[in-house]
Protein backbone atom coordinates (compact mmCIF):
# COMPACT_ATOMS: atom_id res chain seq x y z
CA UNK A 1 0.00 0.00 0.00
CA UNK A 2 2.78 2.44 0.89
CA UNK A 3 4.57 1.84 -2.41
CA UNK A 4 1.32 2.29 -4.32
CA UNK A 5 0.65 5.59 -2.57
CA UNK A 6 4.22 6.70 -3.24
CA UNK A 7 3.98 5.91 -6.95
CA UNK A 8 0.68 7.73 -7.24
CA UNK A 9 1.91 10.76 -5.33
CA UNK A 10 5.10 11.09 -7.40
CA UNK A 11 3.11 10.76 -10.64
CA UNK A 12 0.69 13.51 -9.57
CA UNK A 13 3.52 15.79 -8.44
CA UNK A 14 5.05 16.19 -11.91
CA UNK A 15 4.08 19.90 -12.34
CA UNK A 16 5.42 20.73 -8.87
CA UNK A 17 8.68 18.88 -9.57
CA UNK A 18 9.15 20.85 -12.80
CA UNK A 19 8.67 24.10 -10.86
CA UNK A 20 11.08 22.86 -8.21
CA UNK A 21 13.76 22.08 -10.80
CA UNK A 22 13.44 25.49 -12.42
CA UNK A 23 13.78 27.21 -9.05
CA UNK A 24 16.89 25.15 -8.31
CA UNK A 25 18.32 26.02 -11.72
CA UNK A 26 17.91 29.72 -10.97
CA UNK A 27 19.95 29.19 -7.79
CA UNK A 28 22.69 27.35 -9.70
CA UNK A 29 21.76 23.97 -8.19
CA UNK A 30 20.74 22.48 -11.54
CA UNK A 31 22.24 22.70 -15.03
CA UNK A 32 19.46 24.46 -16.93
CA UNK A 33 20.76 23.15 -20.26
CA UNK A 34 20.34 19.56 -18.99
CA UNK A 35 17.08 19.72 -17.07
CA UNK A 36 15.61 17.16 -19.46
CA UNK A 37 17.91 14.52 -17.98
CA UNK A 38 16.13 14.94 -14.66
CA UNK A 39 12.96 13.79 -16.45
CA UNK A 40 14.69 10.80 -18.03
CA UNK A 41 15.42 12.42 -21.41
CA UNK A 42 18.96 11.57 -22.50
CA UNK A 43 21.14 14.25 -24.08
CA UNK A 44 23.60 11.87 -25.74
CA UNK A 45 23.23 8.65 -27.72
CA UNK A 46 23.71 5.25 -26.19
CA UNK A 47 26.95 3.63 -27.39
CA UNK A 48 26.81 0.21 -29.02
CA UNK A 49 27.61 -2.85 -26.95
CA UNK A 50 27.24 -3.74 -23.27
CA UNK A 51 26.59 -0.97 -20.76
CA UNK A 52 26.91 -0.94 -16.97
CA UNK A 53 25.10 1.85 -15.12
CA UNK A 54 26.31 3.22 -11.77
CA UNK A 55 24.23 5.66 -9.77
CA UNK A 56 25.58 7.82 -6.93
CA UNK A 57 24.16 10.74 -5.02
CA UNK A 58 26.96 13.29 -5.23
CA UNK A 59 30.71 13.95 -5.15
CA UNK A 60 31.92 11.60 -2.44
CA UNK A 61 30.01 8.58 -3.67
CA UNK A 62 30.94 9.13 -7.32
CA UNK A 63 34.62 9.53 -6.44
CA UNK A 64 34.51 6.26 -4.52
CA UNK A 65 33.13 4.58 -7.64
CA UNK A 66 35.93 5.76 -9.96
CA UNK A 67 38.40 2.93 -9.19
CA UNK A 68 35.62 0.39 -9.75
CA UNK A 69 34.71 1.98 -13.07
CA UNK A 70 38.33 1.81 -14.22
CA UNK A 71 38.54 -1.85 -13.19
CA UNK A 72 35.32 -2.79 -15.02
CA UNK A 73 36.49 -1.06 -18.19
CA UNK A 74 39.92 -2.67 -18.01
CA UNK A 75 38.36 -6.15 -17.77
CA UNK A 76 36.02 -5.73 -20.76
CA UNK A 77 37.31 -3.78 -23.71
CA UNK A 78 33.87 -3.47 -25.36
CA UNK A 79 32.12 -2.22 -22.21
CA UNK A 80 30.85 1.32 -21.59
CA UNK A 81 29.89 2.77 -18.21
CA UNK A 82 27.16 5.31 -17.55
CA UNK A 83 27.47 7.26 -14.28
CA UNK A 84 24.47 9.20 -12.97
CA UNK A 85 24.48 11.65 -10.07
CA UNK A 86 22.11 14.31 -8.81
CA UNK A 87 24.28 17.40 -8.25
CA UNK A 88 25.97 19.98 -10.46
CA UNK A 89 29.25 19.71 -8.54
CA UNK A 90 29.44 15.96 -9.07
CA UNK A 91 28.62 16.38 -12.77
CA UNK A 92 31.47 18.88 -13.17
CA UNK A 93 33.87 16.58 -11.35
CA UNK A 94 32.88 13.51 -13.35
CA UNK A 95 33.42 15.45 -16.58
CA UNK A 96 37.06 15.84 -15.50
CA UNK A 97 37.68 12.45 -13.89
CA UNK A 98 35.76 9.78 -15.81
CA UNK A 99 38.01 7.60 -18.00
CA UNK A 100 37.41 6.91 -21.72
CA UNK A 101 34.30 4.82 -22.41
CA UNK A 102 32.61 6.25 -19.33
CA UNK A 103 30.26 9.25 -19.35
CA UNK A 104 27.86 11.14 -17.10
CA UNK A 105 24.17 11.99 -17.09
CA UNK A 106 22.02 13.53 -14.38
CA UNK A 107 19.80 11.01 -12.60
CA UNK A 108 16.05 11.39 -13.13
CA UNK A 109 13.95 12.44 -10.19
CA UNK A 110 12.17 9.43 -8.72
CA UNK A 111 9.12 9.31 -10.97
CA UNK A 112 8.04 6.12 -12.71
CA UNK A 113 7.67 7.82 -16.11
CA UNK A 114 11.13 9.36 -15.87
CA UNK A 115 12.77 6.03 -15.09
CA UNK A 116 10.84 4.31 -17.87
CA UNK A 117 12.22 6.84 -20.34
CA UNK A 118 15.69 6.47 -18.88
CA UNK A 119 15.72 2.67 -19.11
CA UNK A 120 14.17 2.67 -22.58
CA UNK A 121 17.00 4.81 -23.93
CA UNK A 122 19.99 3.40 -22.05
CA UNK A 123 19.05 -0.31 -21.79
CA UNK A 124 21.76 -1.05 -19.18
CA UNK A 125 22.86 -4.63 -18.66
CA UNK A 126 23.53 -4.13 -14.95
CA UNK A 127 22.74 -1.36 -12.49
CA UNK A 128 24.87 -0.54 -9.45
CA UNK A 129 23.47 1.76 -6.77
CA UNK A 130 26.10 3.38 -4.56
CA UNK A 131 25.68 3.65 -0.77
CA UNK A 132 22.07 4.66 0.03
CA UNK A 133 20.34 5.37 -3.30
CA UNK A 134 17.24 3.29 -2.52
CA UNK A 135 14.52 4.95 -4.61
CA UNK A 136 11.21 3.08 -4.96
CA UNK A 137 10.34 4.01 -8.55
CA UNK A 138 13.89 3.38 -9.72
CA UNK A 139 13.93 -0.11 -8.21
CA UNK A 140 10.43 -1.11 -9.29
CA UNK A 141 10.88 0.10 -12.87
CA UNK A 142 14.23 -1.72 -13.10
CA UNK A 143 12.50 -4.89 -11.91
CA UNK A 144 9.80 -4.51 -14.60
CA UNK A 145 12.57 -4.38 -17.24
CA UNK A 146 14.38 -7.37 -15.76
CA UNK A 147 17.42 -5.23 -14.95
CA UNK A 148 19.53 -6.75 -12.15
CA UNK A 149 20.52 -4.23 -9.48
CA UNK A 150 23.39 -4.42 -7.00
CA UNK A 151 23.83 -2.14 -4.02
CA UNK A 152 27.51 -1.29 -3.59
CA UNK A 153 29.06 0.18 -0.45
CA UNK A 154 25.58 -0.02 1.05
CA UNK A 155 25.02 2.43 3.88
CA UNK A 156 22.00 2.39 6.21
CA UNK A 157 22.21 4.39 9.42
CA UNK A 158 20.42 3.29 12.56
CA UNK A 159 18.12 6.29 12.21
CA UNK A 160 17.22 5.45 8.60
CA UNK A 161 16.68 1.80 9.49
CA UNK A 162 14.28 2.83 12.27
CA UNK A 163 12.28 4.94 9.80
CA UNK A 164 12.13 2.04 7.36
CA UNK A 165 10.75 -0.21 10.07
CA UNK A 166 7.54 1.79 9.99
CA UNK A 167 7.12 0.50 6.44
CA UNK A 168 8.81 -2.87 6.85
CA UNK A 169 6.77 -4.51 4.08
CA UNK A 170 7.73 -1.77 1.60
CA UNK A 171 11.38 -1.98 2.67
CA UNK A 172 11.38 -5.76 2.24
CA UNK A 173 9.74 -5.44 -1.17
CA UNK A 174 12.40 -3.00 -2.39
CA UNK A 175 15.50 -4.46 -0.77
CA UNK A 176 14.44 -7.99 -1.66
CA UNK A 177 14.51 -6.98 -5.31
CA UNK A 178 18.26 -6.32 -5.21
CA UNK A 179 20.31 -9.13 -6.70
CA UNK A 180 23.23 -8.32 -4.42
CA UNK A 181 23.77 -6.10 -1.36
CA UNK A 182 27.39 -5.26 -0.57
CA UNK A 183 27.40 -3.41 2.76
CA UNK A 184 30.28 -1.21 3.81
CA UNK A 185 30.23 -2.48 7.43
CA UNK A 186 28.77 -5.31 9.49
CA UNK A 187 26.39 -2.89 11.22
CA UNK A 188 25.04 -1.78 7.85
CA UNK A 189 24.79 -5.40 6.71
CA UNK A 190 22.78 -6.35 9.79
CA UNK A 191 20.32 -3.53 9.17
CA UNK A 192 19.88 -4.43 5.51
CA UNK A 193 19.31 -8.09 6.38
CA UNK A 194 16.77 -7.20 9.07
CA UNK A 195 14.77 -5.22 6.50
CA UNK A 196 14.66 -8.00 3.92
CA UNK A 197 17.72 -7.64 1.70
CA UNK A 198 19.12 -10.91 0.33
CA UNK A 199 22.66 -11.99 -0.48
CA UNK A 200 24.05 -9.41 1.93
CA UNK A 201 27.84 -9.37 2.23
CA UNK A 202 30.32 -7.20 4.11
CA UNK A 203 33.33 -6.55 1.89
CA UNK A 204 34.63 -3.30 3.37
CA UNK A 205 34.24 0.35 2.46
CA UNK A 206 34.93 1.10 -1.19
CA UNK A 207 36.07 4.59 -0.21
CA UNK A 208 39.08 2.93 1.39
CA UNK A 209 40.20 1.81 -2.06
CA UNK A 210 40.27 5.28 -3.56
CA UNK A 211 43.69 6.61 -4.61
CA UNK A 212 45.06 9.80 -2.99
CA UNK A 213 43.37 12.98 -4.19
CA UNK A 214 45.37 14.60 -7.01
CA UNK A 215 46.94 18.05 -7.10
CA UNK A 216 48.15 19.97 -10.13
CA UNK A 217 51.93 20.48 -9.70
CA UNK A 218 51.87 24.03 -11.11
CA UNK A 219 49.03 25.10 -8.82
CA UNK A 220 50.77 23.55 -5.82
CA UNK A 221 54.03 25.33 -6.60
CA UNK A 222 52.23 28.65 -7.08
CA UNK A 223 50.49 28.43 -3.72
CA UNK A 224 53.64 27.27 -1.91
CA UNK A 225 55.41 30.37 -3.24
CA UNK A 226 52.55 32.66 -2.23
CA UNK A 227 52.27 31.19 1.28
CA UNK A 228 55.97 30.88 2.00
CA UNK A 229 56.81 29.91 5.59
CA UNK A 230 53.43 30.90 7.06
CA UNK A 231 51.67 28.27 9.19
CA UNK A 232 48.62 26.87 7.40
CA UNK A 233 45.66 24.81 8.55
CA UNK A 234 42.61 23.69 6.60
CA UNK A 235 38.92 23.47 7.42
CA UNK A 236 37.76 20.99 4.78
CA UNK A 237 34.24 20.23 3.53
CA UNK A 238 32.58 22.71 5.85
CA UNK A 239 28.81 23.01 6.10
CA UNK A 240 26.59 26.05 6.78
CA UNK A 241 27.28 27.43 10.23
CA UNK A 242 30.79 25.98 10.43
CA UNK A 243 32.55 28.76 8.50
CA UNK A 244 31.75 31.32 11.21
CA UNK A 245 33.05 28.87 13.80
CA UNK A 246 36.26 28.50 11.77
CA UNK A 247 36.61 32.28 11.92
CA UNK A 248 36.39 32.07 15.70
CA UNK A 249 39.15 29.42 15.72
CA UNK A 250 41.26 31.51 13.34
CA UNK A 251 41.08 34.53 15.64
CA UNK A 252 41.98 32.49 18.68
CA UNK A 253 45.00 30.93 16.94
CA UNK A 254 46.19 34.24 15.52
CA UNK A 255 46.89 35.57 19.00
CA UNK A 256 49.98 33.35 19.14
CA UNK A 257 50.48 32.91 15.38
CA UNK A 258 49.89 36.36 13.83
CA UNK A 259 50.93 35.24 10.34
CA UNK A 260 48.53 32.26 10.35
CA UNK A 261 46.68 31.37 7.13
CA UNK A 262 43.36 29.60 7.56
CA UNK A 263 42.01 27.85 4.45
CA UNK A 264 38.28 27.13 4.33
CA UNK A 265 37.06 24.68 1.68
CA UNK A 266 33.23 24.51 1.76
CA UNK A 267 31.65 21.17 0.99
CA UNK A 268 29.64 22.90 -1.75
CA UNK A 269 32.00 25.34 -3.51
CA UNK A 270 29.17 27.46 -4.94
CA UNK A 271 28.51 28.65 -1.39
CA UNK A 272 31.61 30.82 -1.74
CA UNK A 273 29.32 33.57 -3.04
CA UNK A 274 27.61 33.80 0.36
CA UNK A 275 30.50 32.83 2.64
CA UNK A 276 32.99 35.49 1.47
CA UNK A 277 30.74 38.53 2.08
CA UNK A 278 29.72 37.14 5.47
CA UNK A 279 33.34 36.74 6.59
CA UNK A 280 34.32 40.17 5.23
CA UNK A 281 31.40 41.78 7.06
CA UNK A 282 32.98 40.40 10.25
CA UNK A 283 36.18 42.31 9.54
CA UNK A 284 38.37 39.67 7.86
CA UNK A 285 40.47 39.84 4.71
CA UNK A 286 39.32 37.02 2.44
CA UNK A 287 40.80 35.85 -0.85
CA UNK A 288 38.79 33.54 -3.10
CA UNK A 289 40.32 30.69 -5.07
CA UNK A 290 37.41 30.67 -7.55
CA UNK A 291 38.31 34.24 -8.61
CA UNK A 292 41.92 33.30 -9.27
CA UNK A 293 43.15 35.10 -6.15
CA UNK A 294 46.16 33.89 -4.16
CA UNK A 295 46.70 34.56 -0.46
CA UNK A 296 48.79 37.67 0.03
CA UNK A 297 50.71 38.59 3.16
CA UNK A 298 47.67 40.42 4.57
CA UNK A 299 45.24 37.59 3.78
CA UNK A 300 44.07 35.79 6.88
CA UNK A 301 41.39 33.61 5.33
CA UNK A 302 41.65 31.87 1.98
CA UNK A 303 38.37 30.53 0.64
CA UNK A 304 39.04 27.41 -1.45
CA UNK A 305 35.69 27.56 -3.26
CA UNK A 306 36.67 25.45 -6.25
CA UNK A 307 35.84 21.90 -7.25
CA UNK A 308 38.24 18.98 -7.07
CA UNK A 309 41.17 20.75 -5.40
CA UNK A 310 41.06 19.35 -1.87
CA UNK A 311 44.15 17.29 -2.68
CA UNK A 312 46.00 20.55 -3.22
CA UNK A 313 45.12 21.95 0.20
CA UNK A 314 45.66 18.72 2.14
CA UNK A 315 49.23 18.85 0.84
CA UNK A 316 49.67 22.46 1.97
CA UNK A 317 48.11 22.21 5.43
CA UNK A 318 49.85 21.21 8.65
CA UNK A 319 46.59 19.57 9.73
CA UNK A 320 42.94 19.57 8.72
CA UNK A 321 39.60 19.82 10.43
CA UNK A 322 36.98 17.74 8.59
CA UNK A 323 33.67 19.58 8.37
CA UNK A 324 30.12 18.41 8.74
CA UNK A 325 31.12 17.23 12.20
CA UNK A 326 30.54 20.28 14.41
CA UNK A 327 27.00 20.46 13.06
CA UNK A 328 24.72 17.39 13.13
CA UNK A 329 25.39 16.32 9.56
CA UNK A 330 27.41 13.14 10.16
CA UNK A 331 30.81 14.28 8.96
CA UNK A 332 32.75 13.87 5.72
CA UNK A 333 35.42 11.42 4.58
CA UNK A 334 38.55 11.81 6.80
CA UNK A 335 40.62 9.25 4.89
CA UNK A 336 41.17 11.69 2.03
CA UNK A 337 43.30 13.83 4.36
CA UNK A 338 44.97 10.87 6.06
CA UNK A 339 46.16 9.33 2.78
CA UNK A 340 48.12 12.50 2.11
CA UNK A 341 49.76 12.48 5.53
CA UNK A 342 47.59 15.27 6.91
CA UNK A 343 46.73 14.93 10.63
CA UNK A 344 42.97 15.04 11.20
CA UNK A 345 40.61 16.74 13.63
CA UNK A 346 36.85 16.24 13.61
CA UNK A 347 33.89 17.08 15.79
CA UNK A 348 31.37 14.90 17.63
CA UNK A 349 29.04 14.28 14.66
CA UNK A 350 30.73 11.61 12.52
CA UNK A 351 27.93 9.05 12.24
CA UNK A 352 28.36 8.72 8.47
CA UNK A 353 31.97 7.60 8.91
CA UNK A 354 32.07 5.84 12.28
CA UNK A 355 34.40 3.03 11.22
CA UNK A 356 36.80 5.39 9.43
CA UNK A 357 37.01 7.80 12.35
CA UNK A 358 37.48 4.95 14.84
CA UNK A 359 40.25 3.54 12.64
CA UNK A 360 42.09 6.88 12.56
CA UNK A 361 41.61 7.50 16.27
CA UNK A 362 42.95 4.04 17.14
CA UNK A 363 45.96 4.65 14.89
CA UNK A 364 46.80 7.94 16.59
CA UNK A 365 46.26 9.78 13.30
CA UNK A 366 43.29 11.88 14.42
CA UNK A 367 41.74 13.66 17.38
CA UNK A 368 38.07 14.26 18.15
CA UNK A 369 37.02 17.67 19.51
CA UNK A 370 33.86 18.36 21.51
CA UNK A 371 33.06 21.86 20.22
CA UNK A 372 34.56 24.94 18.61
CA UNK A 373 36.51 25.91 21.77
CA UNK A 374 37.99 22.44 21.97
CA UNK A 375 38.88 22.68 18.28
CA UNK A 376 40.79 25.91 18.95
CA UNK A 377 42.71 24.28 21.82
CA UNK A 378 43.57 21.18 19.77
CA UNK A 379 44.60 23.25 16.78
CA UNK A 380 46.85 25.40 18.97
CA UNK A 381 48.49 22.28 20.42
CA UNK A 382 49.28 21.01 16.91
CA UNK A 383 50.61 24.35 15.71
CA UNK A 384 52.85 24.58 18.77
CA UNK A 385 54.36 21.10 18.51
CA UNK A 386 55.82 20.07 15.13
CA UNK A 387 57.01 16.76 16.59
CA UNK A 388 53.46 15.71 17.43
CA UNK A 389 52.28 16.88 14.00
CA UNK A 390 54.91 14.82 12.25
CA UNK A 391 54.12 11.74 14.31
CA UNK A 392 50.41 12.09 13.50
CA UNK A 393 51.24 12.67 9.83
CA UNK A 394 53.20 9.41 9.60
CA UNK A 395 50.40 7.51 11.33
CA UNK A 396 47.78 9.19 9.14
CA UNK A 397 49.53 8.18 5.93
CA UNK A 398 49.84 4.60 7.15
CA UNK A 399 46.25 4.38 8.41
CA UNK A 400 44.88 5.96 5.27
CA UNK A 401 46.77 3.75 2.83
CA UNK A 402 44.54 2.57 0.01
CA UNK A 403 42.95 -0.80 0.64
CA UNK A 404 43.00 -2.30 -2.84
CA UNK A 405 41.66 -5.59 -1.52
CA UNK A 406 38.23 -3.98 -1.04
CA UNK A 407 38.09 -3.11 -4.72
CA UNK A 408 39.11 -6.63 -5.70
CA UNK A 409 36.41 -8.15 -3.46
CA UNK A 410 33.71 -5.90 -4.92
CA UNK A 411 34.85 -6.75 -8.44
CA UNK A 412 34.71 -10.47 -7.68
CA UNK A 413 31.23 -10.16 -6.15
CA UNK A 414 29.91 -8.39 -9.26
CA UNK A 415 31.55 -10.83 -11.68
CA UNK A 416 28.75 -13.47 -11.63
CA UNK A 417 26.12 -10.82 -12.41
CA UNK A 418 28.20 -9.46 -15.27
CA UNK A 419 29.02 -12.92 -16.58
CA UNK A 420 25.34 -13.90 -16.54
CA UNK A 421 24.45 -10.88 -18.70
CA UNK A 422 27.55 -10.45 -20.84
CA UNK A 423 29.31 -13.79 -20.74
CA UNK A 424 32.57 -14.48 -18.86
CA UNK A 425 35.67 -12.45 -19.49
CA UNK A 426 37.92 -14.28 -21.91
CA UNK A 427 41.67 -13.97 -21.82
CA UNK A 428 43.24 -12.53 -24.98
CA UNK A 429 44.72 -14.97 -27.46
CA UNK A 430 48.46 -15.40 -26.92
CA UNK A 431 50.65 -13.84 -29.54
CA UNK A 432 53.13 -16.06 -31.40
CA UNK A 433 56.28 -14.85 -33.03
CA UNK A 434 56.39 -15.18 -36.81
CA UNK A 435 58.49 -18.08 -38.07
Amino acid sequence: MLLGLYRTATALSTPLLALHLNQRARRGKEDISRLGERAGAATIERPDGPLVWLHAASVGESLAALPLIETLLADRQNLHVLMTTGTVTSADLMAKRLPPRAFHQFAPLDRAAAWRAFFKHWRPDLGCLIESEIWPNLILEAELRGLPLALINGRLSARSAERWRWGRAAASRLLGTLALCLARSQADADRFSALGARDVRTLGDLKNAAPPLPAAPAALAELETAIGARPVWLAASTHPGEEVEMLSVHRALRQKHPDLLTVIAPRHPERGEEIAPDLRARGERVARRSLGETPGAATGLYLADTLGELGLFYRLASFAFIGGSLVPHGGQNPLEAARLGCPVLFGPHTGNFNEMTAHLLDAGAARRVRDVDDLARSAEALLADPTVRERMAVRARKAGAAEGAVLMRVQQALAPLLDAKLGPVTAPEPRHACA
